[in-house]
């Protein structure tokens, strides 16, 4: 098999949603021994041409041809006939069996199950890779990166020589990143194809050998990534040329705004969430948050927004006459009357945030209604804001009278996070505002931040990109396990720093 010939020709893909076309007549080449990065704003339909690939959904028209034959993918288990495996963001995984147990699920292998052989098997595709799984660990035993590991091994296992990769390093630490990417480049070396669909462009640049964009739903170009650099593939994406800079302003007239005193948190189960955190938010700052995914970082912002119940200690809100108001015990109106907003832009944005059969203007007004429509700070109808939203952060929509669940999560994500800024809070709490979202909006939301610290607002932002932490938050607090590991100052921390901060507790002041 020749290491660098062609396993996918995609010719002339279109695939619609109603009036959304998300492809349109898309040729895309993919090659054995190589990592492609596909690339593309929200709703470009990166997601759904691999989608079509991997056989979730079935083109409307156009070609798919696996080593120059043309073929009929309908169905997952179909694409694993030709070799193609799809690992997505959002793992399927049983969390009380085993690894081997998950990888194995659902094969018909003709013969009695053998746990053992397949513990065997498992182990040779690691040696082979540089994986580390232990095939009789349970799932709900294992880190968010040993999870990932399970679910490419399982493609593996099945025989996937072509492996699609959706937002991989998501809320992965700069370690796990490198070690994901030892592996791929290994798998890269033994002749598999590789597609990785990423929003990080440091990552496009680290990792891949060849990138292909995406815009609109249409087939824009392709570049060998030696030869072109983040901003040239950002202007490609967007059309246009994008500034790369976030800004750190200095932080204004800083003041304590929320002072938080041993806060301890369990769930509902009785495991300890956070443990005794303590820190100080000022206004006129942005205080980052970092922590691996599940180290109390949803627990804490839902405390200050008085959404979730508080076991012991103190979460002060600070007036500019310096009067300290105990938070613990209000709920979330008496809160938000003291002006603080909770953005919280949780992974199930239509769950929590927004209503998908309802349309823009009708999600804008789920925010203003309870004060009679003068939440926002420019006092407009939610359809001006509808609009103002639509406009400022390029939501890519028919109209606004189109129900939210039609728009792709990227833009749905815009819509939340426009809204939630659009009212004039004095602290803004935001978790993971641009998870999802392309670099393009990235930058809108950064900016948006950067205006409400000039303005004077307290801003605490949970992020996952380290990278974006260290740019744009003045101090970052880290979490691990839920207590605080150290808080940094932003300009002179380092990336492996506040890593291994993430892993393990490490000394640190925790009130500077």
């Amino acid at each position: 098999m020749d290491r660098s010939s062609v396993a996918v020709k995609m010719r002339g893909i279109t695939k619609t949603f109603g009036s959304i076309v998300a492809n349109d007549k898309v040729d895309l080449d993919i090659r054995r021994g190589e990592i492609l990065a596909l690339l593309g704003e929200n709703g470009s339909g990166k997601t759904t041409l691999m989608n079509m690939l991997s056989g979730i959904y079935y083109p409307d028209s156009g070609s798919i041809f696996i080593d120059d034959k043309e073929v009929s993918i309908s169905s997952p288990r179909e694409a694993f006939r030709y070799g193609i495996g799809m690992i997505h963001q959002h793992f399927k995984l049983v969390d009380v069996l085993t690894a081997a147990e998950n990888i194995v699920l659902g094969l018909k292998e003709g013969k009695k199950l053998d746990l053992e052989e397949a513990g065997r098997k498992i182990r040779k595709i690691c040696d082979t890779y540089g994986f580390e799984v232990d095939p009789k660990q349970k799932i709900y035993d294992m880190s968010v990166s040993q999870k990932q590991t399970v679910e490419i091994v399982k493609v593996l296992y099945r025989g996937a020589d072509i492996l699609i990769l959706d937002e991989p390093t998501a809320v992965l630490t700069p370690q796990e990143t490198d070690k994901l990417f030892a592996v791929l480049r290994n798998m890269r070396n033994d002749g598999k194809a590789i597609v990785i669909i990423t929003h990080k462009m440091h990552e496009v640049e680290a990792l891949s050998d060849r990138v292909a964009v995406l815009r609109k739903g249409a087939y824009i170009g392709e570049m060998m990534t030696r030869e072109t650099n983040a901003q040239e593939m950002t202007n490609m994406m967007v059309g246009r040329s994008v500034s790369l800079n976030i800004d750190r302003p200095d932080p204004v007239n800083p003041k304590p705004r929320i002072e938080v005193k041993d806060l301890t948190v369990r769930s509902q189960d009785g495991i300890l969430k956070l443990d005794h955190v303590s820190f100080t938010a000022r206004s006129g700052e942005i205080l980052g948050i970092a922590g691996i995914s599940g180290s109390g970082q949803k627990e804490l912002l839902e405390s200050i927004a008085g959404l979730q119940p508080v076991e012991e200690g103190s979460i002060s809100f600070v007036d500019d006459g310096g009067k300290k108001t105990e938070l613990i015990g209000k709920d979330p109106r008496e809160i938000s009357s003291m002006g603080v907003a909770l953005s919280f832009v949780p992974e199930d944005r239509l769950g929590m945030g927004l209503v998908g059969s309802m349309d823009l203007t009708d999600n804008m007004m789920l925010r203003s209604y309870r004060k009679g429509g003068m939440v926002f700070a420019d006092r407009k109808s939610p359809k001006a804001l509808a609009q103002k939203v639509v406009d400022e952060l390029e939501v890519s929509t028919p109209g606004l009278s189109i129900p939210v669940r039609r728009l792709s999560g990227g833009n749905v994500q815009k819509v939340l996070v426009g809204r939630e800024i659009s009212s004039a809070p004095m602290v803004l709490l935001t978790a993971y505002a641009v998870r999802g979202l392309d670099i393009n909006s990235s930058y809108v939301i950064y900016n948006l931040l950067n205006q409400q610290k000039q303005r004077g607002v307290s801003v605490i932002y949970v992020g996952e990109d380290l990278d974006v932490l260290l740019e744009l938050c003045d101090r970052i607090l880290v979490l691990c396990g839920g207590k605080v590991s150290g808080i940094v100052d932003g300009k002179d921390a380092q990336k492996n720093e506040i890593g291994l901060m993430m892993t393990k507790i490490k000394g640190g002041s925790t009130d500077e």
